[in-house]
């Protein structure tokens, strides 16, 4: 079965382009939202692919229809695939129920690796040259040297308990907790 997908990101958007062309291409079912691609909680598309079943083909008129970032269309295609379902986009000719669709859709899928790979090695080199400089990752500490000082001073008060010292400092307890067992060793 052929199965459409149509989205417009807002109200004022119409989506009549695109239902013209889905039903143009034979789509016996349609699914339709207003929402940005952007979004995760897309209720249709998630509908759509809980309807799928081995052998449907899924088609949108355009692949940024779908979802806005090559991570996402990658996603979603690859989990087309794992459960036999078939891929169509009218306006970049992508077919995976022909061979040239089926190498445009790897083509795109070795660009998106090649993509992530470098992202990868540049944070690596990023954290390697901070760390040259003598920065270190990671997130600010919540309590300084000074700070522990503070709280073992007011601990050392009886009428003081740790949840108020916590407060004080704007953290846990537990987190108090660590930085104390911390600076005591």
């Amino acid at each position: 079965m052929k199965i459409g997908y149509a989205r417009v990101s807002t109200d004022e958007q119409s989506e009549s382009a695109q239902l013209d062309a889905l039903r143009a291409a034979g789509c016996e079912r349609i699914y339709q939202e207003k929402c940005s691609g952007k979004s995760k909680l897309r209720p249709e598309l998630e509908r759509l692919i809980d309807a799928l079943r081995a052998g449907d083909v899924v088609v949108v008129q355009r692949l940024d229809r779908l979802g806005r970032s090559l991570k996402d269309l990658i996603e979603l295609l690859d989990g087309f695939k794992s459960e036999e379902v078939q891929f169509i986009s009218l306006n970049e000719n992508i077919d995976t129920t022909t061979a040239v669709g089926e190498l445009a859709f790897h083509m795109i899928g070795s660009i998106a690796q090649f993509e992530r790979r470098l992202i990868s090695e540049r944070t690596k080199a990023g954290l390697e040259a901070a760390r040259a400089r003598g920065r270190k990752g990671g997130r600010k500490a919540k309590m300084s040297a000074t700070d522990i000082k503070k709280a073992k001073a007011m601990l050392s008060n009886p009428e003081i308990t740790k949840s108020e010292i916590a407060t004080h400092f704007g953290i846990s307890r537990p987190t108090l907790n660590k930085w104390l067992e911390i600076y005591s060793s």
